[in-house]
């Protein structure tokens, strides 16, 4: 019998590493061919260079090396390609544009797609990898975007280019600061704080009172479907035109979504372990703290998320209903009027910042205060 054995069959992982590594090669290639002709004006240097990073990149994966290192250049030839196809956007774009820019995006989602899959068994490469992945692929939508907006022709008052709205963002920082302390800081903070450590008291009592429980909470689910546009404009004839009606209408907004996930949370704690506080003479307000609350925190995290979020929405919206001369809402509603579009665009990019932001800090002290809980552990 021969001593020499068969080579083991690759893993499926293998496998699909490999198909989404000539994919982007093939998808490389070919940007980085048209990229010269794509509209005439594209730097040659560009494209070449691309060319020669998908042909070694190719090359590398033909003779079995690590996939990793030829990735690595196969994602350089398509920035490069990408580069090209920004310098190249003129309308009207040609075919052989559109072609190497369908190219460009399918070889970038391929690029995605591996590193989204790729095993990483440092927890620092993984974490690493958690963050650049998003950051690619909002990269690449940035980059479509631009690309697609600037070849195709499209007026400003349509949609306006991310250059263009870069552009305004760093022209207009002093207003932008403005609003957003206007909105974001007085309003939408000071009534999340308010509406969110009030439902967290009140639960309390309702997790306390049978009445209250089976009375208030429906009552509460009819309050919280109400629509803004309906209690918007009341909040801004009882509080004013300023910053407290706006705070109003984020206290309404986030006070029974968080008292709902703070009361399901205080009876998530099982009937043997309350009763095992029971055996051990705990009075109400030790069971409270030393069982119910840790075994609400994943709800009452939820309800914090969720209603960060609301905070946001329901203090922008608020000021199409009345405001000062300052302020998001009103800033979008009349920049709009004015077909200012890329103000508009640089106020929502103020607003998804500071929602992403806020939504982060509260995934983030999630992580740390409920490490324990099974959702957490594979993270």
């Amino acid at each position: 019998m021969s001593s020499t054995s068969a080579p083991l069959p690759a893993t499926p992982q293998v496998r699909a590493g490999r198909m989404q590594f000539w994919g982007m090669a093939l998808c490389t290639l070919l940007a980085a061919a048209l990229a010269p002709a794509a509209a005439g004006t594209a730097p040659p240097f560009t494209a070449i260079s691309g060319l020669i990073l998908a042909a070694v990149a190719a090359f590398m994966g033909s003779r079995r090396l690590p996939l990793a290192p030829a990735l690595a250049l196969a994602g350089a030839g398509l920035i490069l390609a990408m580069a090209s196809l920004v310098l190249a956007a003129a309308p009207p774009a040609s075919a052989p544009f559109w072609l190497a820019m369908a190219a460009t995006w399918l070889g970038l989602w391929m690029y995605v797609a591996w590193l989204a899959d790729l095993n990483l068994r440092a927890p620092a490469l993984a974490r690493a990898r958690s963050l650049a992945t998003p950051a690619i692929f909002g990269a690449t939508l940035l980059w479509l975007w631009e690309v697609g907006v600037s070849a195709g022709g499209v007026a400003r008052v349509i949609l306006p280019a991310p250059s263009v709205i870069a552009e305004r963002f760093a022209r207009s920082t002093d207003i932008l600061w403005i609003d957003f302390v206007q909105t974001i800081v007085k309003g939408a903070f000071s009534g999340f704080a308010i509406g969110v450590g009030a439902a967290l008291v009140f639960a309390v009592f309702v997790d306390r009172s049978p009445f209250l429980k089976r009375g208030l909470l429906p009552v509460g689910n009819f309050v919280a479907a109400l629509p803004i546009i309906g209690t918007a404009p009341i909040m801004v004839m009882w509080f004013g035109f300023d910053w407290p009606s706006k705070a109003a209408v984020v206290v309404a907004m986030v006070f029974f979504p968080m008292l709902v996930n703070t009361v399901q949370g205080l009876a998530a704690s099982g009937a043997m372990q309350r009763d095992l506080m029971r055996t051990w003479s705990a009075s109400y307000w030790q069971s409270l703290w030393h069982l119910r609350l840790p075994a609400a925190m994943p709800f009452i995290f939820n309800g914090l998320k969720i209603c960060s979020t609301l905070a946001m929405i329901g203090a922008i919206v608020a000021e199409f209903f009345g405001s000062p001369t300052r302020g998001m809402g009103f800033r979008i509603s009349t920049e709009v009027g004015r077909l200012q579009l890329d103000m508009v665009w640089a106020e929502i990019t103020v607003a998804a910042i500071a929602g992403s932001a806020f939504y982060g800090l509260w995934a983030v002290l999630e992580k740390r205060v409920t490490f324990w809980h099974p959702s957490q552990r594979g993270r």
